[in-house]
């Protein structure tokens, strides 16, 4: 493989120099810079090679067909959008972009001196208007994997050149073809007089008759620079809308900040599922907390301690409390209809907890997710190993939990009373949360290391996060550590992952928290920058006493972490046992809604990263909205599929993302009860594993999971959006 780092270039020049012209353009680019230009050459075999396969990556959205140029006689080529292993199931660059890391398979290529006065081959990237264009390096014959590419949209152009070490395209072009992104064009006008139809009309006047409008339902918020067409501005969803309403709103309490709860084995501890008041840019929004703190109280348990807890539902509606990536009693889950009865308000329910694993773990309710923990019900675990050196040092801590709200110019935009709204993509909001603050700070002295457990607790926002201009490495995940530490230049965190990461803050002065994504503008097919602030982190000038600073410049390997996994390593390479395909169905949408979405599904990007169709997706409920999980050998669909196993039973799965879904996007898919290991995305074999208990699955991708089947019970496996949840995408297996 080839040996290659990535940076962050600001604006600069590039030079790209094509045959008969400069350019030189300013630009903002994530730049590969490969140690080596030199392709390598691996055996493996290329899902874009040979007949299509079912279950498979897409080709559609991860290969190219290399086309001849006019002229040429001989020769073919296809080109694999893969990824380099890393400890995310996407590559992206600090900046957002996504990165692909190309294999060029070639065949039929003759000697490149036949051609003219030419000695090699040499492969090139170049941005579809050609002012950028980027050597990959040399290539033959044969298999040859090259260094990443971080543009949105790209052309592989193959050459014949007078060396191989050429830095200019000069040469004769043989090879073309172009990324799959770059059939997003904007619509031409006969489609954008589709989007100006009324049809929509009446079913918005439906709503203005049936007085929903003056329950609550007015138009949804705009991100910035994305625009509308006339009839998604009429949509309005097919559902009545829902706010938490008391009596008297201002008697209630106004939610605290969480606490700090150290809990030993054998103490019980009482919480209280309730409605509070938030402060939020001027309004007051009515929301729910547990114990009246939001987040709710931060819990410290030792590994191996067994606790009991005391629910009391306080709220308007039924509740539980999953919770979330501990391997418990299967009673214990917090599962309604399945492990116990919903808790009707005014009742309450004792859970008995045990913590067989150290990490980072988190609780939330498991009815009506896409209502109840985007209104403030969820809080983290902290469950500490015994082992004093299970991290590597540290100079303090910070656990942070992130989330979104969405908001309107009256408040908090309402939920759908009796099926979940935005059931397409899930609802992203436009007020960034840390901790349920608007504005996360902390400050710290020159050279300290601090250690963050990020948990993501949106419904549906994947996040990007860096700390520009500070160091940082993975420790630890779901379940635990990685085998060895890595150097990380973003963390790319789904719903409902945790990670650990280690930051040095060198730099005196403000470092920001920051979410940079490229969001897509679906009906201009243009891909933009989106950045968010979280936090600042303020270093002071004067360095501190840092026991850290030192250890922290070593990748530490977690001997622990290696044992666990090494027994499990006789199954990595066997065939799957299993397979689920990730899909949907939908009926009643709207004639604008599937007009527009059959133009968009011309491509999906792996990750949708924000709420870029924010009318038809609001609109979409899970009356018309069905997201599926299917077993590809039965058939069976959701909690049709009866999966049974035997405790200690290990079990490969390979999950598929359908790329032909009507809206291709990821998903974050939860197991109950269970850890597994991530063994490969896209056929790209992981090399640094660590135990989870959800991953982020990109449209159209393949993953291959290793199930430890340890904890007996019946257990829900789901998509962690909360509004895909809501639209029935989960299902049941049972461990005997």
């Amino acid at each position: 493989m080839i040996a290659h780092d990535y940076i962050n270039v600001g604006l600069f020049t590039e030079v790209a120099t094509i045959p008969g012209r400069n350019v030189t353009r300013s630009l903002s680019l994530s730049v590969c810079i490969a140690a080596s230009f030199s392709a390598s050459r691996e055996p493996r075999a290329s899902f874009c090679e040979g007949p299509e396969l079912p279950l498979s990556p897409s080709r559609d959205l991860y290969c190219i067909e290399l086309v001849r140029a006019v002229g040429v006689r001989s020769g073919s080529g296809r080109v694999e959008l893969g990824r380099a292993p890393g400890p995310f199931t996407v590559d992206v660059s600090p900046d957002g972009h996504l990165r692909y890391t190309p294999a060029v398979t070639l065949s039929g290529l003759p000697r490149p001196a036949s051609l003219g006065r030419y000695a090699a081959f040499v492969a090139w990237v170049a941005s579809p208007t050609m002012d950028v264009i980027q050597r990959l390096g040399a290539v033959d014959n044969g298999r040859n994997v090259l260094p990443a590419i971080s543009l949105d949209k790209f052309i592989v152009l193959v050459t014949a050149e007078e060396s191989a070490r050429a830095t200019d395209m000069r040469g004769r072009l043989l090879l073309r073809g172009m990324s799959p992104s770059t059939r997003l064009q904007p619509p031409d006008f006969m489609q954008f007089l589709i989007g100006a139809t009324r049809e929509d009309s009446a079913h918005h006047e439906h709503h203005e008759h049936d007085g929903m409008d003056s329950l609550g339902w007015s138009m949804v918020p705009m991100p910035a620079g994305i625009s509308m067409l006339p009839a998604e501005m009429t949509l309005r969803p097919n559902a009545a809308p829902y706010l938490p309403r008391p009596a008297n709103p201002d008697s209630l309490p106004l939610a605290r900040p969480r606490t700090l709860v150290r809990l030993t084995s054998g103490d019980t501890l009482r919480l209280t599922a309730g409605i509070v008041r938030r402060p939020f840019k001027g309004q007051t929004l009515t929301m729910f907390a547990f114990n009246g703190q939001y987040p709710g109280p931060l819990l410290q348990v030792a590994q191996g301690a067994q606790i009991t807890v005391e629910l009391t539902n306080a709220l308007d509606q039924p509740t539980t409390v999953h919770w979330h990536g501990v391997r418990l009693d299967n009673a214990n889950d917090g599962v309604p209809d399945m492990t116990q009865r919903a808790v009707a308000p005014g009742e309450r329910f004792t859970y008995h907890l045990r913590f067989p694993d150290a990490g980072i773990y988190w609780y939330h309710p498991h009815v009506r997710e896409d209502v109840q923990q985007d209104l403030g019900l969820y809080g983290n675990i902290m469950v500490r190993s015994p082992r004093a050196d299970y991290f590597s040092p540290a100079d303090r801590e910070e656990v942070l939990m992130l989330d979104d709200l969405l908001l309107g110019e009256d408040g908090m935009v309402p939920f759908g009373a009796s099926t979940t709204t935005h059931a397409l993509m899930g609802r992203f909001g436009n007020v960034m949360l840390v901790n349920g603050e608007p504005r996360y700070a902390l400050s710290v002295d020159r050279g300290e290391v601090v250690r963050f457990f990020f948990t993501n607790v949106s419904n549906t926002r994947a996040f990007n996060l860096s700390f520009p201009g500070a160091r940082m490495k993975v420790v630890a995940g779901d379940v635990g550590n990685y085998e060895r530490e890595q150097w990380v230049e973003s963390v790319v965190i789904g719903p409902a992952e945790r990670y650990v990461v280690h930051v040095r803050f060198d730099r005196p002065g403000d470092i920001a928290l920051v979410n940079r994504v490229r969001g897509l503008d679906h009906l201009y097919g243009r891909f933009f920058s989106e950045e968010d602030t979280l936090g600042v982190v303020h270093v002071s000038a004067s360095a501190g006493r840092s026991n850290s600073s030192a250890s922290f410049e070593t990748l530490r390997a977690d001997t622990a972490a290696r044992a666990s996994v090494a027994r499990y390593r006789g199954y990595f390479s066997r065939p799957a046992d299993k397979a689920l395909v990730l899909t949907m169905e939908t009926q009643g949408l709207p004639f604008f809604t599937r007009q527009i979405m059959q133009l968009d599904s011309i491509f999906f990007t792996p990750v949708e990263w924000s709420g870029t169709m924010p009318g038809m997706n609001w609109a979409a409920t899970g009356d018309q909205v069905r997201w599926i999980l299917r077993d590809p050998a039965t058939g069976k669909e959701n909690m049709d599929i009866d999966w049974r196993f035997r405790r200690g039973d290990v079990v490969k799965v390979r999950l598929v993302n359908e790329r032909r879904s009507f809206h291709g996007m990821q998903h974050p898919i939860h197991i109950h009860g269970q850890r597994f290991l991530v063994l490969a995305v896209n056929d790209v074999p992981n090399t640094n594993f660590v135990w989870k208990d959800t991953v982020l699955l990109p449209a159209g991708a393949t993953a291959d999971i290793l199930l430890d089947l340890s904890n007996p019970g019946r257990w829900m496996l789901h998509c962690h959006i909360a509004e895909h949840l809501s639209a029935h995408m989960m299902m049941a297996f049972t461990v005997q």
